[in-house]
Parts: C-alpha cells; sequence; structure tokens
C-alpha cells in the first residue's frame, strides 16, 4: 500500500487535534428480508447450501431468488458480469433494494469489486490507476430504506466464509443480532478504534470519535487503543484498525452482529489462504464477526476507500442492518467488497405485537 492521502470525509477532530463526533444524518426505515434478492450460483456446491440455508433462515421470498451459473474463480470478466447484471436487472422485483451473493468466488470483476459493481455499477477505467479516485457512492448521502427505488443503487453483501459450517455460524450470528441492543436496558456493547504504528494503514485515527458513549445509543460506547495485537476485548460490537496483518489470534468476545475490519491493500482477496501475505477479512469471519470490508485490488490510503469509522458506528446505532451500516460509512467503494450477514441489525426496534 502507498501512502498517497486523500481529503478526509469527515472530520472527526477541531483545528486544535481534538477527538469530536461529526454529526450524523438520520436514517430512515431498514433493508429486511422483504426488500433483500438472494443470488445463488448453481455450478458452486457451497452457493447451493448457503443460499437455500439462508433463505430459509431469513425468509426470503421465493421471487426474490436469482439462480445463475458462473465460473467459481476470483474475478469475472466484464462479459460475464454484464450477463449476470442484466439477469438480475430482468430478475428482481423493483422492491428489492439489496442483494446477498451467496458464494465466496468471484468477488471482483478486473480491479473492481463483485458487490460494488452489482451495487452502484462497473467503474472498468479504474483499472489503468487504482490508486485514483473512483466514482462517488450515492448511497452515503441517501437517508432511506429504498435505494433502488429513488438512486438506482442495491447495497450488496456476499455471504462468504471459509466453510459452510462458517457461514451458517456467520448467518446464525446475524439472526441473533436483531433488536438485541434496542430494549430499554440494553446490554453494553464496544467499539474498538485501534491506532498503530504502521503509518501508511493508520490514517483511520484522524476520524475515531472520543472514547466514551456512542451518542443517542445507551451501553454502547468508543474505547480507543493503541496497539499492534488485539486487547482483551469484551462484549466487541465494532473493531476498526490498521495493518497488513493483525496478530493471531483474533478471538475474544465478539457479539452477535460485530463488525470488524483492518485497513490494508488486499484483505478483500477472498481467495488468499489463511497466514499468507495480508490478512484475508474471512479471518474475521472466521474469529466471529458477522461482517468486514476489504479491498481487492491496491487503493492506496485514500481514506474514502475503507470505512469510516465515526459513519459506521452511527449509523449501525440508529438500527439499520450490517449491510447499510457499511454501505453508507465507504464513500468510494469500487475496490472494497462487503462480506457478511446482510441483515443483522441489532439496535433495530422491536416489532410491535
Amino acid at each position: 500500500m502507498g501512502a498517497v492521502q486523500a481529503a478526509e470525509p469527515v472530520p472527526a477532530a477541531s483545528g486544535g487535534g481534538e477527538a469530536r463526533w461529526a454529526r450524523a444524518p438520520r436514517l430512515y426505515g431498514r433493508i429486511t428480508a422483504h426488500e433483500l434478492g438472494l443470488v445463488i450460483n448453481t455450478a458452486d456446491p457451497y452457493s447451493v447450501t448457503i443460499g437455500e440455508y439462508y433463505a430459509k433462515r431469513r425468509g426470503i421470498p421465493a421471487e426474490q431468488i436469482l439462480r445463475v451459473q458462473l465460473p467459481v474463480r476470483p474475478s469475472l470478466t466484464q462479459e460475464e458480469f454484464a450477463t449476470l447484471d442484466q439477469a438480475l436487472r430482468s430478475h428482481m422485483p423493483e422492491n428489492v433494494n439489496g442483494l446477498a451473493l451467496a458464494w465466496v468466488q468471484p468477488y471482483a470483476v478486473g480491479c473492481n469489486s463483485l458487490t460494488s459493481a452489482l451495487g452502484l455499477g462497473l467503474q472498468p477505467d479504474l483499472c489503468s490507476n487504482t490508486c485514483a479516485a473512483t466514482r462517488t457512492n450515492p448511497y452515503a448521502s441517501y437517508f432511506g430504506a429504498r435505494p433502488w427505488l429513488v438512486i438506482g443503487v442495491r447495497p450488496t453483501m456476499q455471504l462468504a466464509a471459509r466453510s459452510v459450517p462458517a457461514a451458517m455460524a456467520m448467518i446464525e450470528r446475524g439472526i441473533a443480532a436483531d433488536h438485541r441492543l434496542a430494549t430499554i436496558v440494553p446490554e453494553a456493547a464496544v467499539a474498538y478504534l485501534v491506532t498503530t504504528p504502521d503509518t501508511a494503514r493508520n490514517v483511520r485515527e484522524r476520524l475515531f470519535p472520543p472514547a466514551g458513549p456512542v451518542p443517542g445509543a445507551p451501553g454502547f460506547e468508543v474505547v480507543r487503543v493503541k496497539s499492534e495485537a488485539l486487547p482483551a476485548m469484551r462484549r466487541t460490537l465494532v473493531y476498526e484498525t490498521g495493518l497488513a496483518r493483525v496478530p493471531a489470534p483474533l478471538g475474544g468476545e465478539w457479539l452477535p452482529g460485530a463488525l470488524a475490519d483492518h485497513l490494508t491493500s488486499f484483505g478483500g482477496q477472498l481467495d488468499r489462504p489463511a497466514g499468507e501475505g495480508q490478512m484475508n477479512i474471512l479471518d474475521w469471519i472466521d474469529a466471529g464477526a458477522t461482517a468486514t470490508y476489504g479491498t481487492v485490488s491496491e487503493p492506496c490510503n485514500h481514506l474514502q476507500k475503507f470505512p469510516h469509522p465515526q459513519i459506521l458506528i452511527q449509523a449501525y446505532a440508529q438500527g439499520v442492518s450490517a449491510l447499510e451500516a457499511y454501505w453508507h460509512s465507504v464513500a468510494w467503494p469500487a475496490q472494497g467488497v462487503f462480506v457478511g450477514e446482510p441483515l443483522a441489525a441489532p439496535f433495530a426496534p422491536v416489532p410491535m405485537p
């Protein structure tokens, strides 16, 4: 990862350097199973098993499920992508405002991530200079729950894990997360924001809010840490750091619905074996996280290409899903793959009987 930096999207510090919370926009509604499309690759046994399991567990309506046949390899060609994109546009009802892809591979279209290419459109020109600025994510400034109908964007996430049992466990964590932190006396939850000595990858530190309570979210607090290794974590709901590889083990107490990511160049290359090169974001899923994010091609360390910690935390705390919180937090997501159980929503209000 190079040391190129871009203007920060929302500062967390005043001119004197004191960390502060930025004002969060009010989000309305939430994408649920009734608005989520599911895509299954019939050429991939993992995809068939996990897709059918997810459809049953989350109650995805049959008309919102698309079965396709795709090559099981890291990247699609532009032609293969165009065929998939057209099939989705033809099949999915207009009420489908988000997508879940039930596979690990493919996760890219050249230097673009597949989730972003499907979500907001392919940007093939980016491949001539992957460190360049990319198209701004219109979803980042949209505050409702009907992005497809209003702005033509379908936030997309992959149900990816290293094995079928690991994916099923991830799905179950997402289901267990729903409404869990929305009670009058909520459980304690912690967002760990970690400063590291890795200068190129520690750039998000300037966006960290102050330690202490998250505004408007009783029981949810920020803990700021200076360390390369994971601290003795308790009741972790968010974990963000900047390292090429986070020292193992990644264990600890992860709450259902936990979000975790590390800023590095190639964390989103999902076929990378555990322990090889830069850390694979699937290590977070193995550890107990429910959703994560990483880039599939060299992004340099533009802040806009990675989750903004304040936006991620404040969006999630308002009751939207993991899918929506992560998509709101990345201003330039062209190279980033979103992975996890998309509907997890620990702060979503408990439905009225």
